[in-house]
């Protein structure tokens, strides 16, 4: 980094909002690349980036990017002026820098019409990746001006898949529907015989307008939205969604609240954990995994009635605090069920590592390199079976982590058997965690009011899901309405990287692979 640009940092930078400690800085085009690239060396690692059409006040567009830092989070802004003639707008594209990023961008452009641009001056990738034909591509919903109850015939047209040639090379497609309960996503495979060359995934299937509808939502109720963006993570976003809106209104959630909030989210993880455990067995033929977890699961969904009121904790996390306390009887009920786990992981596992047919297809299949994750920005579980270790309760502990040394778990191997173990080693330290909870939960309220916050300001959500971190970026409008609400999930920067994980394995490891990651479709698509 240039002295120039280490002093305009340092002069610019703004405090932001937020759960962890965050920074903001307003960038030229000169400067939106240099902070990139500089960060880029640095070792950051891009989190997320949106749009925001801010025309009726300022005449611009904005793109914005967050960078996860050493010292937290910096969020980085462009602004673009445009006309009315014209209403478009582009930035200096980040996919150069940070590959990840790419996907976003095109996101970006379906949403709001705001194009990236390559190093060399043209146009970056622009392949629809929402829009799939729902909307046109002259209209651009997340635009002020942009009617959301307008109906638009749907298009089919082919999707430009890039495709492989050679000798006895072919292509197989699968989906975008599945059997099963998957959601959709198309995976297009260039084999020889069963041996994979290449795959390209096509997402963006259950895309819902979710941005759109926070709008339309007072801050008061958002965090039933963000619960609902990924089922399977709902207490990280509708937490990361009432840490935003905390921060904004500087809101203190009282400590019982606060600890219970991370009670929840351990057994959300441990939940997921134990469901991958027996699907992953399953997937190597071995249903007698499936059987035993998925009834361990069962027993940890009975016990989320009798503390948390309901099995899925969809409205668990409220702004100010949580839903309902924790009964009485409920703390004994829980340890006795963590014994019970802790017990029949431990056997699973003994199990699962001697078993010499699953371990034949877990070890050696699905292998992402670290240099590979870390050049595309791997994060959470996938990111730390491939040697990263990275983990924002132990990087960047928040209040109820900032006490209990939680430990970062990682794998060297980066195949389906480290992101097993990973699941195994994880499951054992959440159960640490929730004792560790049970045993030091203050007494007190469980909920705090929370005002309305002032119009226009904006601040981030950062939780370290089971996935990894996911993100909600609020700004407030006035009343106490939604201006904007951008929700990332962890998906989007591990979803390219099964592309790389399943290059000379065969078609049939495909399923196994594509679940040891496990990854959101909703999550991403939004």
């Amino acid at each position: 980094m240039t002295l120039q640009l280490s002093d305009f940092l340092e002069r610019h930078r703004r405090p932001l909002a937020g759960n962890l400690p965050a920074t903001r800085i307003s960038a030229d085009r000169e400067q939106w690349l240099q902070l990139a690239a500089w960060l880029r060396e640095s070792g950051a690692r891009l989190l997320t980036l949106w749009g925001a059409d801010d025309r009726d006040r300022d005449g611009c567009f904005r793109i914005c990017a967050v960078y996860l830092l050493t010292e937290g989070v910096l969020l980085v802004e462009h602004a673009m002026k445009t006309t009315e003639a014209t209403a478009s707008a582009s930035y200096p594209g980040l996919a150069a820098i940070f590959p990840v990023a790419q996907r976003m961008q095109r996101a970006v452009y379906d949403l709001l019409g705001i194009s990236a641009e390559q190093a060399d001056g043209s146009e970056a990738d622009r392949r629809g990746w929402l829009r799939h034909g729902g909307w046109p591509e002259t209209c651009f919903p997340l635009r002020r001006d942009a009617n959301g109850s307008r109906q638009h015939p749907n298009v089919s047209a082919p999707y430009p898949f890039v495709t492989v040639e050679g000798s006895g090379v072919h292509e197989i497609a699968v989906g975008p529907v599945h059997a099963g309960t998957i959601e959709p996503g198309h995976f297009r495979f260039s084999v020889v015989g069963e041996k994979m060359l290449r795959l390209e995934a096509r997402l963006g299937y259950t895309h819902k307008g979710v941005a759109k509808l926070f709008e339309t939502m007072p801050q008061s109720s958002g965090h039933r939205l963000a619960a609902r963006i990924s089922g399977d993570t709902a207490v990280a976003f509708s937490w990361a969604y009432c840490t935003a809106l905390e921060s904004l209104t500087a809101t203190v959630c009282p400590p019982r609240a606060t600890l219970l909030r991370a009670l929840a989210l351990e057994h959300e993880r441990l939940a997921n954990h134990l469901g991958d455990l027996g699907a992953l067995g399953n997937d190597a033929g071995f249903a007698f995994g499936l059987t035993h977890f998925s009834r361990l699961k069962e027993d940890l969904l009975r016990c989320n009635t009798v503390a948390f009121g309901a099995r899925y904790l969809l409205d668990y996390v409220l702004p100010g605090g949580v839903a309902v306390d924790l009964p009485a009887e409920a703390p004994a009920r829980l340890l006795g069920l963590y014994s019970e786990l802790e017990q029949s992981v431990a056997n699973l596992r003994s199990i699962y590592d001697e078993h010499a047919g699953l371990q034949d297809r877990f070890r050696g299949t699905g292998r992402l390199q670290q240099p590979i994750a870390e050049k595309l920005g791997a994060l959470g579980l996938v990111a730390r079976a491939s040697g990263i270790a990275c983990d924002l309760r132990v990087d960047h502990p928040w209040p109820s982590y900032d006490w209990v040394a939680t430990k970062c778990i990682t794998q060297s191997t980066g195949d389906v058997a480290a992101r097993v173990q990973i699941r195994f080693d994880e499951a054992f330290e959440s159960l640490r965690l929730c004792r560790a909870f049970l045993q030091d939960i203050p007494v007190g309220p469980i909920q705090a009011p929370v005002p309305a916050a002032a119009p226009y300001r904006l601040g981030l959500g950062v939780i370290e899901s089971w996935r990894g971190p996911v993100l909600i970026a609020l700004e407030a409008g006035p009343d106490g309405s939604i201006r904007r609400c951008h929700a990332h999930d962890p998906s989007w920067q591990n979803w390219p990287l099964i592309e790389y994980a399943v290059i000379g394995d065969i078609v049939p490891d495909f399923p196994l692979i594509n679940k040891s990651f496990n990854l959101s479709y909703s999550g991403q698509d939004g």
